[in-house]
């Protein structure tokens, strides 16, 4: 397949340097990041180890092949400049899968993108962006994907199998956007504690103080989530976040990352979203406001 991975950040990066074993993979990225491999080549650390050159660049309009796929990494606050760009130059057998955190981006990219061409994809993995070049692989977690109508296409079982064929195990969800909301209540409950508290994740679960906060606030999210329609339980939300925790304990999270980097942050597509959609449906949502205003106060906006 004809792979173009757009947001050649940590886990974009991961990915498609995963996938380029069996597969022609082109990578849009940032212009440092872009420099850098084209001067000394990519290299992944960690749980997977890769040194190698890539076709970068900066512009997918720069890219000559038409892609069978494009798997989109950025992060949520740039997704509508992304979908602009991609609509421009994509065909009508492309798909579009959106590896991404938060709950806007589909609505986001229906904007431009025929939604028909779209797949949302979630994955736990853990990744670093170390410096331009540099990607370390820190954690392995659960990759799903599925389409929008929850029907097993063949081209969602063709790209599972793409996945899995490379080694990055990936399952089919029927219920994509359940799980998306799973995704977001699991990132609501870790990302801002970690990059309030400048942790590496594993570290929710070493502080008792911490680890009860981590799962108070994964309670009022699970709350919010069940008002808006999805059944969900607590005791189900608090193992599943605790198992991204310990599958990905040496990760810093990619808010945490955010802020180390002066970089915005995708609060407002996580607990922003969550609290919007709380207060609408008259539920508690003073933990996921409290973090709002904290992450705000110490990011770029």
């Amino acid at each position: 397949m004809n792979i173009i991975i757009y947001g050649a950040g940590a886990i974009g990066s991961l990915f498609g340097a995963i996938l380029s074993k069996d597969h022609n993979v082109f990578f849009v990225g940032r212009k440092p990041q872009v420099q850098a491999v084209k001067k000394n080549g990519l290299t992944i650390t960690g749980k997977t180890k890769i040194h190698s050159t890539f076709s970068f660049h900066e512009s997918i309009e720069e890219i000559a092949h038409d892609a069978d796929i494009i798997i989109l990494t950025v992060k949520s606050y740039d997704t509508k400049n992304a979908a602009k760009n991609i609509a421009s130059v994509i065909s009508k057998q492309t798909s579009l899968l959106s590896f991404q955190n938060g709950l806007n981006n589909i609505d986001d990219l229906c904007f431009f993108i025929p939604k028909k061409q779209l797949i949302a994809g979630l994955t736990s993995y853990g990744a670093m962006y170390k410096k331009p070049g540099f990607i370390e692989h820190t954690g392995i977690g659960d990759t799903i994907i599925g389409e929008l109508d929850g029907k097993k296409t063949k081209r969602i079982k063709d790209i599972a199998s793409m996945f899995n064929e490379v080694g990055i195990y990936t399952d089919i969800s029927a219920s994509i956007h359940k799980d998306m909301w799973k995704k977001a209540i699991v990132n609501s409950s870790i990302n801002p504690l970690t990059a309030l508290f400048q942790l590496e994740n594993g570290y929710l679960l070493k502080n008792p103080i911490l680890q009860e906060l981590t799962h108070m606030i994964c309670n009022e999210s699970t709350a919010i989530a069940n008002a808006m329609g999805f059944k969900l339980y607590n005791n189900e939300m608090i193992d599943l976040t605790e198992k991204v925790i310990t599958n990905t304990k040496h990760n810093r999270s990619s808010m945490f990352q955010s802020i180390q980097q002066h970089k915005k942050t995708e609060i407002a597509s996580i607990n922003g979203y969550l609290a919007t959609s709380g207060k609408k449906k008259h539920c508690n949502t003073f933990l996921n406001e409290i973090l709002i205003q904290v992450i705000q106060s110490i990011s770029c906006l």
